[in-house]
């Protein structure tokens, strides 16, 4: 970027001395009225400026020092050389400086008009007589003929162009122009500052691509950001760059001005006479010109640009439809207001974003010390200026050129100038697009800026449209087209500059009391308001967010003179005493540790549409019936004084209770039951509650929350059709039984939540039998934990068909004593089903019908110690498929990987403490398997793989190992394209003695780094490990693609670009949770390079040895590994006893192993 800049500095320097770009030389009385004339309207109208010899322009009767001087300040040279050109003597004194001055032969542009160039060289025919006159004429220096001679001589040598090779002089005046363009390009009054091009070389290509210049087309083009983003910048380079390709064009510079100024008539005069190249041009009204613009332009090759245009009947008046101009036509239009390019139908669009960082720092630099880098002495201030400006090149101008020359203490005073108010000249500049705004649209922004920003879009419409603005979707768009807010990850966003030019807006309000003003968000503004009860009527908003606690003492009488306050928000503030006063105007109340007992007498809030008081010392809000229909939220969450609800009478609009946490509420109104538009109730460790009413009409109820009110016996009976009811959490509570006819009003349910009930009749709806079904709806999430995990009479949860929960995206059956049989085989039938827990279950199996279940992405069986088998999982399902089978220690046989690698990308299973599988099959034998089936999936699909077992040894096939933590391995050569990735194993051990009791938890990671870069290569990956008997495997599986990715890179040209031939360090870590103690260490680590051919070299070993019948899975033969030459000593196979009594690698004591292997081997 720096170099491109540095160009674009060194041509303008060069540039900037030049007061024209050619000196027309040529002798009047042959050329003036003809040929010169049309040549240098031509090079005018091109924007050459240039300089000739004329009594319309500057007129000079001898060769004297003024046009000696135009010479010298001239860059090029054209010399019409014409049959009578050397006659003239003061034509020869010309063509003398030109040669003297222009040394460089490139800079003169020799024009033959009518004569032959070997006559000029030679001095023959009119030159030659022209010359020998001159030398008769005793009045002439014969030197200085001589010097005429010379230079005739040196300029006939030069390229040039001879008139009699072409067959019109306007061809040949086409070609001189296109010639001279060329050479003074460059040197346009765009690139006279180095900054301008900045950032641009992208912004160029991109738009280059949307015109598509080679495409016989007419083509709008609409450049589109905030103001003082460089957009008239980009359009003004590209205009210059591409203009000498159109038949005619035309920059039309600030529209808006222009157009708020004079109207539309004479921008459309000044569109024609810029293309037509004629200066008076009649247009009498908008209409007549827009007919003209029609008429005389529907067939002309033309390129427009409208700069900053702001309004729909400029684009309709001055371009309106393709039709209006001729094939190839190009029509740039740059605006802050995206909504235009949408009501004409303008669909390229080019949105300008702010600069880099490198690109600001540059660009600031070239402005603040007029060179590429920073000074040591200025860099933290100057990056506190940059970070300021945001990337907005207009800030980073303005701020850079202010502070050139200046010392570090008049940039400090600066600086905390900025903090106070914003610079002059970038506040007007984007004040525009806020002038342009209607009444509404300038309300709704400023409270988007001081109170709203980064906040959810749909959170903040909801609070706008509650205090009393309509429109407020459509308005929130506008402000996004006209480049005043944006979208990230669906929060409203602000430019930081943007932000600071509406928090001015409102300080101008009242410059010295802050009062005075409309809304107030400062801490120190709000403090200084509320304490001394300067307060007016034109205070709108209130908002105070603070982090931390702290403590005020406001003036209780503080919100008396607010009567138009709508917005009162305050959080985080303890206040020795509340309000006497709130203002009824208010609509949204929010005040969390709020500190009185109750709201003030005399607030009668018949506006309110929010009330939110979390943590208050509410104990009522009020008392008998208050008639407030806007009403639509109260949430009194974690208010434990508050112990009744209120009567609901008057509030019938209410969407929203929320009484989380209230843990001495006792008493509910029964007029809750009739709140038909409330969508969320949430009581929610509402300890007290004992009861709650016996029925209740709630249709439009969504979520109904009672988790934790362990008091509660019995729910309502649900009257009516519940239509979006998707939500009912009842876990633990002392629910007994749900009535029966509840079923019917939740055909809608989503989500059921009632682990950690003991519940004593389980309603028939939850367990179907022939005469009840389950609603088919019912999908997403179920969780059963009908008995506590430690019941001592435990009751397997019978389980009759699934076969209609088709919907179902999550099933959670752990700790439910499920036994054989008890889960039914119709189970896969469940095609939507993405996640099964079956932790904590007494099956020996599974039934098969499990591998139907297509889109499974994750089962997890830990603790089930009496499973013995999996069936085959589901093929061709999801991209990643997660297993977990962590202390299933009867479990033998495993399923054939094969099928679940189809259409796999990232595949993981976790067998932890599984000793019954190694005892059948051995760790390495299971290693080979799965690198086998790896190799043969990685052309498909599968590119990671990971497997956690019990075993002590790494195969002797990892022929790269180390001890400890790390290896190190040469990368492959990029010329070997049957490398496919890495096979990785890593020996994780106790690092100290296991309670019995203690339950541990570690994390172990795997980190790639390039070892010569000490930079990683990827993000790394992190499983978990819990208790371990003993010494575990953890086998992963790298492609190449994988190892390497980078988001929008190919892995390919990463790895050519970077990664070739570079060492990389593997790194295996042990570490723990904050707090707990690391108790698992790596002890040894190997790695192998996968090739293509390794596949086959597997396959042709497991073939070989293939006599032994010990299955890993089912109907699956596999090799004795112990046999073959290739793998000898690779497998050590340990019994259950083995791994738990022999001593540890480190060296450690066994009490601790034995014990937790007691533990495993009970049921």
């Amino acid at each position: 970027m720096a170099s491109s800049s540095q160009r674009a500095f060194t041509s303008a320097t060069a540039v900037c001395s030049w007061k024209y770009e050619v000196f027309l030389s040529f002798r009047g009385e042959d050329t003036r009225r003809g040929f010169t004339d049309y040549l240098y309207k031509q090079l005018d109208w091109r924007g050459i400026r240039t300089f000739r010899d004329d009594p319309d322009l500057e007129r000079g009767a001898d060769i004297n020092p003024e046009l000696l001087t135009a010479i010298e300040q001239s860059r090029f040279a054209i010399i019409v050389l014409s049959t009578n050109y050397a006659s003239s003597s003061w034509c020869l004194r010309e063509l003398t400086h030109i040669v003297q001055s222009m040394k460089e032969k490139e800079r003169i542009f020799p024009i033959f008009y009518d004569v032959d160039p070997s006559d000029v060289r030679h001095q023959r025919g009119s030159f030659g007589t022209a010359l020998i006159n001159h030398e008769r004429n005793c009045g002439e220096d014969r030197e200085e003929v001589l010097e005429w001679r010379n230079a005739l001589k040196k300029v006939a040598d030069l390229a040039g162009w001879n008139s009699k090779d072409y067959r019109y002089d306007t061809e040949l005046i086409k070609k001189i122009v296109d010639a001279v363009w060329d050479k003074v390009h460059p040197s346009f009054s765009l690139l006279d500052s180095s900054e301008i091009l900045v950032g641009l070389d992208i912004k160029l290509e991109e738009i280059d691509l949307l015109l598509d210049t080679n495409a016989n087309d007419v083509r709008f083009v609409g450049i589109w950001g905030m103001g003082g983003m460089g957009k008239t910048t980009l359009a003004r380079l590209v205009y210059e760059t591409i203009s000498h390709n159109f038949e005619g064009s035309s920059f039309l510079a600030n529209v808006r001005e222009v157009y708020a100024t004079h109207g539309l008539v004479p921008l459309q005069k000044q569109l024609l006479s810029n293309i037509l190249r004629e200066k008076n041009i009649q247009v009498y009204d908008a209409y007549s010109g827009l007919t003209t613009i029609k008429r005389c332009l529907c067939n002309k090759k033309v390129l427009l640009v409208l700069d900053d245009v702001d309004q729909s009947d400029q684009l309709e008046m001055l371009i309106r439809e393709k039709d209006c101009f001729g094939l190839g036509s190009r029509i740039i239009i740059t605006t802050r207001d995206e909504h235009l390019f949408v009501e004409h139908g303008i669909e390229k669009v080019y949105k300008v974003m702010p600069l880099t960082q490198d690109e600001a720092l540059y660009l600031f630099s070239r402005k603040a010390f007029r060179k590429d880098d920073l000074e040591e002495d200025y860099l933290e201030l100057s990056k506190n200026f940059i970070n300021y400006a945001g990337g907005l090149p207009l800030a980073l101008k303005t701020l850079g050129s202010f502070l050139y020359k200046r010392s570090r203490d008049e940039w400090k005073s600066a600086l905390d100038k900025l903090k106070q108010a914003p610079d002059r000249k970038i506040f007007q500049m984007l004040k525009i697009s806020y002038d342009g705004l209607e009444e509404m649209q300038k309300k709704i922004f400023l409270d988007v800026a001081c109170f709203h920003k980064f906040y959810d879009k749909e959170e903040v419409i909801e609070i706008l449209d509650s205090c009393g603005f309509v429109g407020t979707r459509i308005v929130i768009h506008v402000l996004i087209e006209k480049s005043l807010l944006s979208i990230s990850n669906t929060c409203l966003s602000i430019h930081d500059l943007i932000q600071e030019m509406a928090w001015e807006i409102v300080r101008q309000e009242s410059f010295d009391e802050p009062g005075g003003r409309s809304r107030l968000w400062l801490h120190s503004d709000i403090i200084h308001v509320l304490t001394n009860n300067t307060g007016t009527e034109t205070i709108e908003g209130i908002v105070l967010r603070l982090h931390e606690f702290e403590a005020a003492h406001w003036n209780p009488e503080a919100f008396t003179k607010m009567c138009k306050l709508r917005l009162l928000k305050i959080n985080n503030l303890r206040l020795s005493l509340g309000p006497k006063y709130l203002p009824n105007s208010l609509r949204i109340l929010e005040w969390s540790w709020y500190p009185s007992k109750c709201l003030p007498p005399s607030f009668q809030p018949v506006e309110l549409a929010e009330l939110r008081m979390q943590h208050s010392k509410i104990d009522h809000l009020w008392n008998g019936i208050k008639y407030m229909v806007k009403l639509k939220s109260i949430d009194l969450s974690y208010s434990e004084n508050l112990t009744r609800t209120p009567d609901f009478t008057g509030t019938q609009n209410l969407e929203r209770l929320v009484f989380e946490g209230c843990t001495n509420l006792v008493k509910i109104h029964p007029s809750i039951a009739s709140l038909k538009r409330l969508r969320v109730l949430n009581f929610k460790y509402c300890k007290s509650i004992k009861s709650l009413p016996s029925e209740v009409e709630l249709e439009s109820l969504e979520t109904f929350d009672l988790s934790g009110c362990s008091k509660v016996k019995k729910i309502p009976e649900f009257v009516g059709e519940m239509k979006n009811f998707s939500k009912l959490s009842l876990n633990f509570t002392a629910v007994e039984q749900m009535p029966s006819s509840n079923i019917h009003s939740m055909a809608s349910l989503k989500e059921l939540d009632m682990s950690g009930i003991s519940m004593r009749d389980p309603p028939s709806s939850l367990v179907p039998v022939k005469d009840i079904e389950l609603p088919r709806s019912w999908h997403s999430f179920f969780t059963f934990g009908l008995f506590p995990r430690k019941n001592p009479h435990p009751v397997s949860l019978v389980l009759a068909s699934l076969k209609d929960l088709r919907f179902l995206k999550r099933l959670n059956l752990n700790d439910c004593n499920l036994c054989e049989g008890a889960i039914p085989e119709d189970i896969g039938l469940l095609s939507s089903l993405e996640e099964l827990n079956l932790d904590g279950n007494h099956f020996v199996s599974l039934p098969a019908s499990i591998s139907g279940l297509s889109n499974l992405r994750s089962i997890t069986l830990k603790n089930c110690k009496r499973l013995q088998k999996l069936p085959s999982l589901p093929s061709n399902g999801p991209l990643s498929i997660f297993v977990n089978t962590d202390n299933c220690t009867s479990l033998k046989i495993f399923p054939d990987p094969t099928p679940m690698c189809n259409g796999v990308s990232y595949m993981s299973i976790r067998s932890l403490n599984c000793f019954s599988l190694i005892d059948h099959q051995g760790s390495s034998s299971i290693i080979f398997l799965m690198l086998k089936k790896f190799l043969q999936e990685i052309p498909r699909s599968l590119s990671f793989f990971y497997i956690i077992i019990p075993g002590s040894e790494i195969p002797e096939w990892f022929n790269n190992q180390s001890v400890g933590d790390s290896v190190i391995e040469t990368l492959p050569s990029d010329s070997n394209s049957k490398w496919v990735g890495f096979a990785f194993c890593a020996l994780f051990v106790p690092a100290q003695e296991i309670s019995a009791t203690a339950t541990k938890h570690n994390l172990i990671s795997f980190h790639c780094l390039y070892d010569d870069l000490n930079t990683s290569a990827r993000p790394g990956y992190v499983t978990t490990i819990d208790d371990v008997a003993s010494d575990h495997l953890w086998l992963l599986l790298l492609s190449r693609q994988r190892l390497f990715w980078k988001p929008r890179q190919r892995p390919e040209t990463y790895w050519r670009e970077k990664c070739h031939d570079h060492k990389m360090r593997f790194h295996f870590e042990a570490r723990s949770y904050p707090g707990e103690k690391t108790w698992v260490k790596v002890k040894k680590c190997g790695v192998r390079a996968l090739f293509e051919q390794d596949a086959e070299e597997l396959n042709r070993t497991m073939k070989q040895y293939s006599n032994k019948k010990n299955s890993f899975y089912e109907d699956v033969t596999d090799c004795d590994f112990d046999k073959s030459d290739k793998v000898q000593g690779a497998i050590t196979k340990r019994t259950r006893e083995q791994y738990c009594t022999e001593t540890g690698p480190s060296g450690i004591g066994t009490l601790g192993k034995e014990s937790l292997c007691k533990r495993m081997k009970e049921d």
